[in-house]
């Protein structure tokens, strides 16, 4: 199933399953506890970022080619960071070029998978990672790359930080629906030029590798949200770099999923 919020005609918020263009089945129940689909169209004023999650880890250098492109050794365990949940943006929403970047361009995307955590996950085996799993979406882990690599005092959390810079949707698709999450492709569009692509077959750890990571003595609560990396091709990683300009468009695509499009703006003071 597919699984969206939105905003209706009426204002009102909903979770829904896409049907026609601009069109939406209600879903009743709950996230976490179970959804029904009934037999209520709703018509579709906006599309919302499909959950409101409760944390947000990020892993850093998760791809071979990813890794490789920046120079880096290939981790020996999960590069871990968090992200605040005020950096959900929708889809449609526009990525911010924040004021504090006040050094140049530095604002780089990043396709990235997220996963839902759906049950409280502690201390998870491998083997059992991935039944803890609600849902898969499309995020873009946007990262100020100044703020991140020299303005943090050594920590990436402050250059992940800004409010936005976790473009999220545009749906959730559950996990029923994807049968291995190593299998696919994932790609990012600026400004209808294709800039990474990649496979999650890629990824050094994988999914359900992550999950055991986290959990191990640490209580993932559902509506835990986890972005599992990025493949090569950011803008960072060009010659020469490429960042983020105000008028861009962002479009992380992941096969299965959907395709998640974001503007970009500078903030004005």
């Amino acid at each position: 199933m597919k699984i969206a919020r939105l905003i209706d005609t009426a204002g009102q918020i909903h979770y829904g399953s896409p049907s026609a263009a601009g069109q939406a089945r209600r879903l009743a129940g709950s996230l976490y506890e179970g959804l029904t689909e009934t037999s209520e169209t709703l018509t579709v004023a906006r599309w919302l970022a499909p959950v409101l999650p409760v944390n947000i880890y990020g892993i850093g250098l998760n791809y071979r080619a990813h890794a490789i492109e920046t120079g880096a050794a290939l981790p020996e365990s999960p590069v871990l960071f968090m992200k605040p949940t005020t950096t959900i943006a929708n889809p449609g929403d526009s990525i911010p070029l924040p004021l504090a970047c006040e050094h140049g361009p530095e604002v780089d995307y990043e396709a990235e998978l997220a996963v839902l955590i759906g049950r409280t996950a502690r201390d998870v085996p491998v083997a059992h990672a991935l039944d803890y799993i609600l849902g898969y979406t499309c995020a873009n882990d946007v990262s100020a790359r100044r703020w991140q690599k020299q303005g943090g005092a050594g920590q990436w959390i402050r250059g992940k930080s800004f409010d936005g810079f976790s473009p999220l949707g545009p749906w959730l698709v559950t996990a029923d629906e994807i049968a291995d999450p190593q299998a696919l492709d994932v790609t990012c569009t600026l400004n209808g030029e294709r800039v990474q692509t990649g496979n999650t077959s890629d990824m050094i750890f994988s999914v359900a590798e992550i999950i055991a990571f986290l959990s191990r003595d640490t209580t993932l609560l559902p509506g835990t949200l986890i972005l599992t990396g990025t493949p090569p091709g950011v803008g960072m990683a060009r010659n020469p770099p490429r960042y983020l300009s105000d008028g861009d468009q962002v479009v992380v695509e992941i096969a299965g999923i959907g395709a998640l499009a974001n503007p970009v703006r500078q903030t004005m003071p």
